[in-house]
């Protein structure tokens, strides 16, 4: 191979680097895009892409860093066409490029070893130059290799994170890929030396480098995963924490909403002491012949009554409660609402563990219900016990598209505007069903959200 056809080669691999690490970045994006991703994916390839063509086609030298914080901010100002978060969209591109330049500087040293073995086996010209070809084209096919299994791994740490960040959670995971990509390029400085006619190479003067470089590397990459690992870990604690608040507010509701019934039901018992009283005043109201008086203190009294009634009777004074509520904000705001629930009659059960259930898929009904434009709006909840198993079931209208969590198998909360306490609701619910060491069931027919829970009677419990 002459000198010509090297230098073209050398154009030629120049240009599928920058198509596949164009590919690679990507890819490594793709997951994390929402909606349709065709056009974000393509959008991310040629950012890459026309930066480093660009860089390729530029009579004046360009700095690879200057590339790099020049994609970064592209792909920063695109993240709203991405639908991601700006400070997760910065932390994905430097990630993306402090493992590839780890990567990039491992292969140095497998390059030192093998074009000592490969290129310098050579005597003619030709020679040289194929073997050079041959050596550039198994250093990057094992690059590539490298590369695409490293970032993998990455994806892997990342697909539990969180896709918004906080300032100092963005500082605590840039510290790792930033130190690292400075490490790169500082032994990239001094790797190769020219002064005047002689080139100096730092794994020629000191070999061991060879060697220690590539474990430097290597333990940069890993502290990247170290912190990632260490950051899922945080979020598991700080959605666990946020469960059992959401958890304990809502026994404290029940608790509060209890202790009004109790008031409430403490009234009734007082209005029969004085309904003799009642009926005192109500016959001398009727010895006088005011009716009209009479009539006007007849309807206080039934409206008194009125107002301490339950519609729904279930057996349980807590779920008497939540269903209650339940159907007046539901029927309140124009839903359909049919009840066909009755408490077990079983020591095995906890009311305020069925009360959390209840609370929770009767609220994501309520609320999937509310945001229905059109079509009939209803809820309908059955429970049944059967031999030493507690079924119940909820349906409810629904109008939009649900999305199940990979993870999970979950639907993901598609709310926004409100706090970050929102979308653990069915979460919760399935925390409260392993305790019972029962089955959670999530099945959507075209317009219709239906949950099935299967408690398991407990031994020795008491009931509420």
């Amino acid at each position: 191979m002459s000198e010509t056809g090297f230098l073209l080669f050398q154009r030629i691999l120049s240009a599928v680097q920058i198509c596949l690490y164009a590919v690679f970045l990507a890819v490594f994006f793709l997951p994390f895009f929402p909606g349709k991703r065709k056009g974000k994916m393509a959008a991310a390839f040629l950012i890459f892409a026309l930066v480093y063509f660009i860089k390729a086609m530029t009579l004046t030298p360009v700095s690879s860093w200057l590339c790099m914080i020049l994609i970064l901010v592209l792909l920063i100002v695109f993240s709203g066409y991405f639908g991601m978060d700006r400070k997760f969209t910065l932390f994905l591109g430097v990630l993306y490029f402090s493992v590839r330049n780890l990567c990039i500087l491992s292969m140095q040293s497998i390059n030192f070893f093998t074009s000592r073995q490969i290129v310098r086996e050579g005597d003619e010209v030709e020679i040289i130059f194929r073997n050079a070809v041959l050596n550039c084209v198994l250093v990057e096919v094992i690059q590539i290799c490298l590369f695409s299994l490293l970032l993998y791994i990455v994806y892997r740490q990342l697909r539990k994170c969180e896709r918004e960040l906080h300032a100092k959670e963005l500082c605590f995971l840039l510290l790792s890929p930033v130190t690292g990509i400075f490490f790169v390029n500082i032994i990239f400085q001094i790797l190769i030396i020219v002064t005047e006619d002689i080139v100096l190479n730092l794994y020629d003067q000191y070999p061991v480098l060879a060697g220690a470089v590539p474990v430097t590397a290597l333990l940069f990459y890993a502290g990247i995963l170290v912190t990632i690992s260490s950051y899922r870990q945080m979020i598991g604690l700080q959605e666990e924490k946020k469960k059992y608040f959401v958890e304990e507010q809502q026994v404290r509701a029940i608790q509060e909403r209890m202790q009004q019934v109790d008031q409430f039901y403490t009234g009734i018992r007082q209005m029969k002491h004085e309904m003799k009283n009642h009926l005192t005043n109500i016959q001398g109201l009727l010895r006088t012949g005011n009716y009209e008086e009479m009539e006007q203190y007849i309807t206080k009294i039934d409206e008194s009554m009125g107002v301490l009634e339950l519609d729904i009777k279930t057996g349980n004074a807590v779920t008497d409660v939540i269903i209650n509520d339940k159907c007046k904000a539901a029927r309140g705001q124009g839903v359909r609402f049919h009840c066909d629930f009755c408490y077990p009659d079983s020591a095995g059960y906890d009311a305020y563990d069925i009360g959390i259930i209840l609370h929770n898929l009767l609220e994501n009904a309520k609320e999937a219900c509310d945001k229905m434009q059109s079509g009939e709006r209803y809820i309908s909840i059955s429970g049944r016990q059967k031999n030493k198993f507690f079924f119940i079931k909820v349906l409810n209208s629904f109008e939009g598209e649900i999305v199940l969590d990979e993870e999970s198998g979950l639907p993901r909360s598609m709310k926004s505007g409100e706090t970050a306490l929102h979308g653990i609701g069915l979460s919760n619910v399935r925390r409260e069903v392993l305790k019972y060491m029962g089955d959670m069931d999530i099945r959507v027919k075209k317009t219709e959200f239906q949950v099935t829970v299967m408690l398991q009677e407990k031994c020795g419990g008491d009931r509420l």
